[in-house]
């Protein structure tokens, strides 16, 4: 049977996001609001607390479960921030940016057009974990992207520029 079975698994993409939460059951909650998110799979420690769950956002997965101490996995107020932003494309960013907002989300940057083609805006979650909420809006040839990122002053030659270098 093992040549049977698939380097990923079924519903899984090649990369899938691990979340540490303090309070993952509320997270899960949350994430049904303002993502519109389907649990698929929960297990329970013997604390009661998440141990791992499963849960899908479109045609991706996230895998979560809470802190754990014994397996040095911290939540992002736990080590005060995340180097780790989550990009998610939706069908109606406005919609959902809207729904997340409204399920307890902080608004970090407001829903915009941007250069790229993306109309995005960011929240934090009440978990400390940052999410940028977009809808792709047109397709750019790389030319197009560097001759508008050249414009807004953060890209030149397909380098992202720091504030400091943008070109004057």
């Amino acid at each position: 049977m093992a040549g049977d079975v698939k380097p990923i698994p079924e519903g899984f993409h090649s990369v899938t996001p691990y979340l540490c939460i303090n309070g993952a059951s509320d997270a899960i909650d949350f994430y049904k609001k303002a993502f519109d998110a389907e649990e698929l799979i929960r297990i329970p420690s013997p604390d009661g607390t998440i141990g791992h769950a499963e849960i899908q956002i479109g045609d991706s997965r996230i895998m979560l479960s809470d802190e754990s101490e014994d397996m040095d996995f911290r939540s992002p107020p736990t080590i005060g921030g995340t180097p780790v932003h989550i990009y998610l494309y939706v069908e109606d960013v406005d919609r959902i940016f809207g729904q997340a907002i409204a399920a307890g989300a902080k608004e970090l940057m407001a829903l915009e057009d941007q250069f790229w083609g993306d109309r995005t805006g960011t929240i934090v979650d009440p978990f400390g974990h940052r999410w940028y909420l977009s809808t792709h809006k047109e397709d750019l040839t790389e030319e197009e992207l560097n001759a508008r990122g050249t414009a807004f002053g953060r890209f030149v030659g397909g380098q992202r520029l720091r504030a400091s270098e943008t070109p004057r």
